[in-house]
């Protein structure tokens, strides 16, 4: 199978993976296809392109996105293929019901989880991709862990299950950590937390209290203000108003 075809059939599993292709310079039309799992097959016509290529394909599957690069006296473009991006909300709360409806709405999978069987149940959260009753280290196991591309909104109030499951997220590779509550709960939490052994350097990491300041009211806007940062922080944004932005493009379009 060729690397194109391979990379095809990748897409169409919703698999990780980029394929490199020389668009301009020697060895015009070649193609390296770059597994998640850092494997490669095709061929650049040099091993010291193929590695900067396996670097930017890894580089791009995780950013997942698409685009031209310079390499030396050649042009390569990076084309990146990566499932919808999960978002795993802990806390089966009525905030965490319309987080998950307006995830899913946007393209994102969203998992729920609880440890209370009562609460996480599928017939509460249709929306979610899956509904896991556990204690955070068994949920994160049963959804196949934590990568570079798994979001993490903590939403409970509950400090046996929040801090738990902050202490695995913060030492994740997550791309982002967020937990609800007040200001005073914060202070309150990071104490808790640098006790439990976390370093200052991992708290920094979390986004507390979740989400942007759009002055939201009830669950639904409440979601949308923690998705409003989460989509934000995957885009590379601040997420300021718009009418305040200088250069650059207002709304990105996919590759």
């Amino acid at each position: 199978m060729t690397p194109q075809a391979e990379f095809a059939k990748l897409a169409a599993a919703d698999g990780r993976g980029a394929i490199v292709t020389i668009v301009s310079g020697e060895g015009l039309g070649r193609k390296l296809l770059v597994r998640d799992d850092g494997s490669r097959s095709g061929s650049l016509g040099s091993s010291s392109v193929e590695e900067a290529a396996a670097e930017m394909g890894a580089e791009m599957m995780w950013a997942e996105r698409s685009e031209l690069r310079e390499h030396g006296d050649l042009t390569l473009f990076v084309d990146a293929t990566a499932p919808a991006p999960r978002l795993v909300i802990f806390g089966a709360v009525d905030y965490a019901a319309s987080l998950c409806g307006l995830a899913r709405a946007a393209g994102w999978r969203p998992y729920v989880c609880d440890p209370r069987s009562q609460f996480a149940t599928r017939e509460r959260f249709p929306e979610a991709e899956e509904v896991v009753a556990a204690w955070p280290e068994e949920a994160f196991g049963a959804i196949g862990g934590i990568d570079r591309a798994t979001y993490v909104a903590v939403l409970t109030h509950d400090p046996k299950l929040d801090d738990a499951a902050l202490t695995i997220a913060l030492r994740s590779p997550a791309a982002y950590v967020g937990a609800m509550g007040s200001t005073r709960a914060q202070a309150k939490r990071h104490e808790r937390l640098l006790e439990q052994g976390l370093e200052e350097s991992e708290l920094e990491r979390l986004a507390a209290p979740i989400g942007l300041d759009l002055g939201a009211v009830g669950p639904e806007e409440t979601a949308l203000s923690i998705m409003a940062e989460v989509v934000a922080v995957r885009n590379g944004r601040s997420g300021g108003r718009l009418r305040d932005k200088v250069g650059g493009r207002i709304h990105e379009v996919g590759a």
